[in-house]
């Protein structure tokens, strides 16, 4: 392939235009094809597709959480339409580990592939079946445990697993051995030579992989942007340490419920320091009871209480382990801010440390959060004010490290915007590959993979967003997308009229309701010439009577008042026409 093939296809205009095809030509015997529906130019929602001699290897099935412009939404999940008429050549389902944007889709995916084998680690697993519980599905979930080190064969897939550190146990990468050649997917991960509670990476264990011949490397891309090394838990235990030795109340921690090696040592300083423990929130209780029962997290008897029984010691001896770092409006943290907790508030001495980074979007809720326990006289803590928070991910040493260790002959960067990807693809080119044998793919794109050539093909599959919405899954598309989005910006307004089926006139006055828009009481003007309208609108479109499309009569009321209103206030509220027909 030509050296500029593959950033062609990645970054010029008519790559948005490439042919859309949900059934595709299939690989020929002697190449891989790697399908992204999920993950890449994007944070979450991660899945990925292998294809090998007609069978289907599936890497995680993850959700995102919806933006800002997606009212009603609770999740967003991967595109499946591509695998449907493949159910019976997908061999299983690999999972890297237990958070939710690899491993939530799950409840929503797996019944309509027909419930395919999965294989997790032990922690993912548990959290899998927890999750299946709260979310309504037919499916006939058969998880498989994964061990490091132990290999399993899938079809054409010879597997092995490979314990990678991040912010979470049971995390592994995978080792994929193939007829056309063999493949490492790196999960998410760092490297870390002295976490907390874990083993430390196994370097060598990287380079004896490295000498099998790794023929492509899918690697996480989070962090390819971030200089340096990422930071040891070691660290982030001794600025935690130091936290707690110096406070004086309360302490009060926010974090994110998965950051199961973050709560063991929080756990584990309030131990040294005295202090008994309650946890607030539900993912955080779960989380906590799924990892004690598995020895991921440890405590003495006595340690974790429930909060009204911890409100009987003095306040220095409590800590309170919560949910709602990102400023969430329901969870717990905003609520003990909001004083709506029915046990907690802030008082003046809590010392409150928010133990996780910010998410891109949630910066104002967080500030605002901060704000308000200031103004409560508690002391906060943040990552930027000292290292409390470790990332999971590899910064760009990292990056270039396992690229060193693995000796690919192919990259495709994974899990990250498409700023990220590039980013690593750089990377990439520092540690010595060609730039040709670098390929950046987004969701929906087909790479083929031979001995000799790594190649983006001009057609893509079906990747476009699918919305879950309380138990509806795809029903919210774009239409109903962009009526909500209508209905948040601007309101709706609805003209109720009363038509006479047999003269066509409207008897008495229409009725307006206006939610969103206008107050009714302060807008009487306008009202007025509304409702004149509306009764001219009707008749001219009725004429004399007899047989009347009222489909046209209603479309006309909504375009000739929707166009007024605009006139008048600058402002396209949703017009809703009620015509009655007595």
């Amino acid at each position: 392939m030509e050296r500029t093939a593959v950033r062609r296809s990645m970054h010029s205009p008519a790559r948005q235009q490439a042919p859309l095809v949900s059934r595709p030509a299939a690989p020929k015997s002697d190449a891989l094809r790697i399908i992204p529906l999920g993950g890449l130019g994007e944070v979450g929602r991660n899945m990925m597709v292998i294809e090998c001699q007609g069978k289907i290897l599936i890497i995680d099935m993850g959700l995102r959480m919806p933006e800002e412009d997606m009212p009603g939404i609770d999740y967003i999940i991967p595109n499946g339409e591509y695998l449907k008429g493949k159910e019976q050549d997908i061999v299983g389902v690999l999972i890297t580990h237990g958070h939710y944007d690899h491993i939530g889709a799950l409840p929503y995916l797996v019944g309509r592939l027909r419930n395919p084998p999965v294989f997790a680690g032990a922690l993912a697993k548990a959290i899998i079946l927890k999750r299946l519980e709260d979310v309504p599905q037919n499916s006939k979930l058969v998880i498989f445990d994964v061990q490091d080190g132990k290999r399993f064969k899938l079809g054409p897939f010879d597997i092995e697993p490979v314990r990678q550190n991040h912010s979470i146990p049971d995390n592994f990468g995978y080792f994929i051995s193939t007829p056309v050649g063999n493949l490492f997917h790196t999960s998410d991960f760092k490297f870390d030579d002295s976490p907390v509670n874990e083993l430390p990476t196994d370097y060598n264990r990287l380079k004896e992989i490295g000498k099998r011949k790794i023929l492509l490397l899918l690697s996480d891309s989070t962090n390819a942007e971030e200089p340096n090394h990422s930071r040891s838990e070691k660290v982030i235990m001794e600025n935690l340490e130091e936290i707690f030795k110096n406070a004086k109340g309360r302490v009060i921690t926010a974090t994110f419920a998965s950051l199961i090696s973050r709560l063991q040592q929080i756990i584990t300083l309030s131990e040294k320091y005295g202090r008994r423990v309650a946890l607030e929130g539900f993912s955080m209780k779960t989380n906590i009871e799924i990892s004690k029962q598995l020895g991921y997290i440890k405590a003495k008897r006595g340690t974790l209480l429930k909060t009204k029984d911890l409100l009987g010691y003095p306040d220095d001896k409590m800590t309170i382990m919560c949910t709602g770092a990102q400023g969430e409006e329901r969870a717990v943290l905003m609520r003990i801010v909001n004083a709506e907790h029915p046990l907690l508030k802030i008082q003046k001495g809590d010392t409150v440390i928010f133990s996780s980074s910010v998410i891109p979007g949630n910066e104002r809720t967080v500030q605002f959060v901060k704000d308000q326990l200031y103004r409560q006289k508690a002391n906060v803590f943040h990552y930027k004010m000292m290292d409390i928070h470790a990332s999971g991910h590899a910064n760009k040493d990292e990056l270039k490290q396992i690229i060193e260790l693995l000796e690919p002959k192919f990259l495709v960067p994974i899990h990250g915007q498409m700023s990220m990807l590039v980013s690593h693809a750089k990377i990439g080119e520092e540690a010595g590959l060609e730039e040709k044998n670098i390929a950046i793919a987004e969701n929906g794109n087909i790479v083929t993979v031979t001995k000799s050539t790594i190649t983006i093909e001009k057609e893509r599959v079906p990747a476009n967003y699918i919305m879950v919405d309380g138990l509806g899954i795809g029903d919210v598309g774009e239409i109903v997308l962009r009526d909500r989005q209508s209905l948040a910006k601007d309101g709706m307004f609805v003209v109720i009229a009363v038509v006479d089926r047999q003269t066509g006139r409207v008897r008495g006055s229409p009725d307006i309701i206006s939610r969103g828009f206008i107050y009714l009481r302060e807008s009487k003007d306008l009202l007025h010439d509304v409702r004149k309208r509306v009764v001219d609108i009707v008749h001219k479109s009725t004429g004399s009577g007899g047989a009347v499309n009222w489909v046209y009569v209603r479309d006309n009321v909504r375009n000739k008042v929707g166009d007024y209103l605009f006139l008048k206030t600058q402002r396209r509220p949703m017009v809703l026409p009620v015509i009655i027909e007595v």
